[in-house]
């Protein structure tokens, strides 16, 4: 029987081990050869913070509920509200088209304080182009002006009040309607800015049931795509303070559509005036509002956090 020499029997383990070190270099490149590495800037809006990025060519493809769920997390993640995702324009008029994801992964119609943010962005990296920026959304063209002191504002259009419009089920369009939670009844206006809203005012937001409230209104079946709540507190008929339990995503320190959607429906229901601060836990915007077939204007701040790359 032949045996293998020290020096042979040592050599041939070397090999083995440089053949098992290049299998798992070659299984480690394997594992990530489906990871993508994106770009991507953290913005905030009065609080309101956005993960927003160019969106690669199989977008799609990775960019699943899942995945924006990881990356949402604000502990193993990156960390944000909405992420907002700019995708090549529709029409040649328009700057960018973005999706909009909440932090929950659900795609959602509209985010206004995103869209301010997006705005800045793209005035950013064109200023020659103007301060008027033209975008698109699934909720529809948006327009944008990017003022002189760095603040933003956003035409989020026409509010609609039609209950098939938010949508809420409902027999006919009032300024406020009624549901019973857990045996209380609870008072709100409804309203769609691009996304469907319900607005209960109450006597001071600090104590106002978000919390308890706001997850059973947001999934009540009359909410079919369930809906943004709003906490509405009436300071004077041009200043409110305002929560929001946003669908999705939770309370949030700001959420622009619904500061738009409780001074329409305060507006409606005679308590605003045209012309409305809206105080929300992360700073105060200005909505104007003019009245019935006209479109409402958003105006806050917009800031890029910090810049960063991230494997998806």
């Amino acid at each position: 029987m032949a045996h293998n020499p020290p020096a042979l029997l040592f050599l041939t383990e070397v090999r083995l081990a440089q053949l098992g070190a290049r299998l798992l270099a070659t299984n480690i490149v394997i594992g990530y050869a489906h990871a993508m590495r994106i770009e991507f800037l953290k913005m905030q809006g009065l609080g309101n913070d956005f993960f927003v990025f160019d969106a690669p060519a199989a977008a799609g493809a990775f960019f699943d509920p899942i995945t924006v769920r990881a990356l949402a997390d604000r502990h193993t993640g990156v960390g944000f509200d909405q992420a907002l995702m700019l995708e090549s324009p529709r029409s040649p008029d328009s700057r960018t088209y973005y999706r909009v994801f909440n932090s929950d992964g659900g795609e959602v119609e509209q985010c206004g304080n995103g869209a301010r943010c997006i705005a800045a962005l793209l005035f950013a990296r064109a200023p020659e182009r103007g301060r008027s920026v033209k975008m698109e959304s699934k909720g529809g063209i948006v327009n944008a002006r990017v003022l002189e002191d760095g603040r933003v504002s956003v035409d989020m259009g026409a509010p609609d009040f039609a209950p098939r419009s938010i949508p809420f089920d409902a027999a006919a369009e009032a300024p406020s309607y009624s549901l019973t939670i857990r045996g209380e009844a609870v008072e709100f206006g409804a309203v769609s800015m691009g996304n469907p809203h319900a607005v209960l005012r109450v006597a001071d937001v600090t104590t106002a049931p978000v919390a308890r409230l706001g997850p059973s209104i947001e999934n009540h079946p009359r909410f079919p795509r369930r809906a943004n709540v709003g906490f509405m507190q009436v300071v004077d008929p041009g200043h409110i303070a305002l929560r929001v339990f946003e669908r999705g995503a939770g309370e949030t320190l700001a959420c622009g559509t619904g500061a738009c959607a409780a001074a329409a429906v305060g507006r409606r229901q005679g308590i605003l005036s045209a012309d409305v601060r809206v105080d929300l836990p992360g700073g105060s915007a200005q909505v104007s509002w003019p009245g019935p077939g006209e479109h409402v204007w958003l105006t806050g701040p917009a800031k890029t956090v910090f810049t960063g790359t991230v494997d998806i």
